[in-house]
């Protein structure tokens, strides 16, 4: 008895060593026979890893190497099996979740100092006081003016916990001293619905821009009110939509469908198979619907338009959407960062799938993509290739096809002088955006009793202001751009950069829309079929 006494601390330890050496190894998947086998493939990465870490001649950063590891691995994979650094986990989660905790403000990093466009109805910054064209100066004791700082620094000094305090020092125009503001941060939405409004006595039109958590949320809240201004149809706009979480393109597409109705299913590399059918809870089953969609509406966009045009559901109206037919799951890396590999692909109801070839490379597939732009097929619907052998039939026997994307039922070229490559540029590189903040400065107090529906119906952009933003771009670029070929739209695109800093997002989109050949073309169709 007292051996065995004297050597049960040890036993115990042997046995304790043991069992967290065998759950280590342990998983679903394992059969006894694996359990103490090693895996040479992990064993080799792992040991060159630590033979860099703790031999190599110079000092190395083992976590950058991981990382390129990661996306070495990854590069062997499909296109969209994707590497999430920790560092940028943060901005993607806030992306898909919907909102984030801040003070509630846009804002450009202006000159040297954060410059107030707008503050977030409802948020922090509003309830304060805040407003555009304020200057934030200072936070919590902190600087926030300087030709050193970039977005991403500011963004960390203004973001925060709910309901963590901040002190902020504002600049505002007229004051002779600095104004102090004390704000609690809280949830600030990301909205993903731009835009819920009616076209027509009967033709509501809601825009959204990605499949987030919230999405149906702010969805079903815009089909409920344009429904009680009467709506009867809808015009569902997914162009430029990158698409999001599967499961809520599933909810959106059951208010369109009867019950029963297969919206899509997924198939893994088991061949384990999950559909997905409309419910009894669609509140516009009875009600025509129209889904627009252009090249860059992908994945959870496609399977929207693929579900409805597969049931015979509305019209599809557009041009080629993107071809992105597979199912991405996230996984938690233990270090801040993750990895979305691709788990599935998705069916429509059909059983077409619409996934773009990838078999020749990463680089290959996005070329692909190009070469269909180069090819015409944005301008001419003939020019679309479809395969034969990848021909479905619905079952009101309208044959669509898959292996790349959702063609449209009703063909719509692209604009070219909406959207041709001046002023995309200008737009993207945000100067209409700044010029039009620096026209509010000279005159913000005129729009203070403007409506924002009288603005959109009445406000008018006069010549003056085209030949100011012209002398203004050619100041700050090398080459003189000049707009004679395109004068009107540019007037566009400057009330409609104005109504959005004065007004939201919503009102940039309804202006825009006026001269929009796709949504002509929805209403000409509506119209046609009352």
């Amino acid at each position: 008895m007292p051996y065995q006494k004297k050597y049960l601390p040890l036993i115990l330890g042997v046995a304790i060593a043991a069992g967290i050496f065998i759950g280590g190894k342990l998983n679903f998947a394992d059969s006894p026979q694996r359990l103490f086998t090693k895996n040479s493939k992990k064993d080799k990465l792992n040991r060159l890893i630590d033979y860099i870490d703790y031999d190599y001649v110079d000092d190395v950063n083992t976590d950058s190497i991981v990382d390129v590891t990661v996306n070495g691995i990854l590069e062997n994979l499909d296109p969209h099996s994707v590497y999430i650094p920790k560092e940028d986990m943060q901005r993607v989660s806030d992306n898909m979740k919907g909102d984030f905790v801040g003070i509630g403000i846009q804002f450009y990093t202006y000159k040297d100092s954060i410059a107030v466009i707008r503050t977030t109805e409802g948020g922090p910054s509003e309830k304060a006081g805040i407003k555009s064209g304020d200057r934030i100066v200072m936070a919590n004791g902190d600087s926030l003016f300087g030709d050193k700082l970039n977005d991403g620094e500011l963004l960390k000094k203004l973001k925060g916990t709910i309901n963590s305090k901040v002190d902020l020092k504002v600049f505002r125009k007229g004051e002779p001293e600095l104004l102090d503001f004390k704000l609690k941060r809280g949830k600030i939405p990301l909205k993903s619905v731009d835009a819920a409004y009616m076209l027509t006595d009967e033709l509501g039109y809601i825009k959204i821009n990605r499949f987030a958590e919230s999405t149906y949320r702010e969805f079903k809240k815009g089909l409920d009110e344009l429904q009680s201004l009467g709506a009867t149809e809808i015009a569902l706009d997914l162009r430029d939509n990158p698409g999001g979480f599967l499961d809520i393109a599933v909810q959106i597409v059951d208010e369109f469908l009867e019950e029963d109705k297969l919206i899509l299913f997924t198939k893994n590399k088991r061949g384990n198979t999950e559909k997905s059918f409309a419910t009894d809870e669609g509140d516009f089953e009875d009600g025509k619907i129209y889904v627009l969609i252009d090249e860059n509406s992908a994945s959870a966009s496609e399977i929207v338009a693929g579900a409805l045009q597969d049931n015979d559901k509305g019209t599809i109206v557009g041009r080629r959407s993107y071809g992105k037919g597979l199912v991405q799951h996230e996984m938690d890396l233990g270090d801040g960062s993750a990895v979305r590999l691709t788990v599935s692909r998705y069916y429509t109801p059909t059983g077409r799938s619409i996934q773009r070839p990838y078999k020749k490379g990463h680089k290959d597939y996005y070329d692909e993509y190009f070469e269909r732009i180069q090819s015409g097929e944005l301008l001419d619907s003939e020019k679309i290739q479809v395969v034969d052998s990848l021909k479905y039939t619905t079952p009101k026997g309208k044959v669509v096809y898959g292996g790349g994307g959702i063609i449209p039922d009703v063909f719509v070229p692209i604009d070219n002088t909406m959207h041709n490559e001046t002023l995309t540029f200008l737009q993207r590189r945000g100067f209409i955006g700044y010029f039009v903040f620096e026209e509010l400065e000279k005159s913000r107090n005129i729009y203070q009793d403007v409506t924002k529906q009288d603005f959109i119906d009445s406000f008018e952009v006069d010549d003056d202001m085209v030949f100011a933003f012209q002398d203004y771009i050619n100041v700050r670029t090398a080459s003189k751009i000049t707009f004679v070929a395109y004068h009107e739209e540019v007037k566009q695109y400057l009330k409609a950069t104005l109504a959005d800093q004065l007004y939201g997002n919503d009102a940039y989109q309804e202006i825009l829309n006026q001269r929009d050949i796709m949504i002509d073309e929805v209403i000409e169709l509506s119209v046609g079929e009352e």
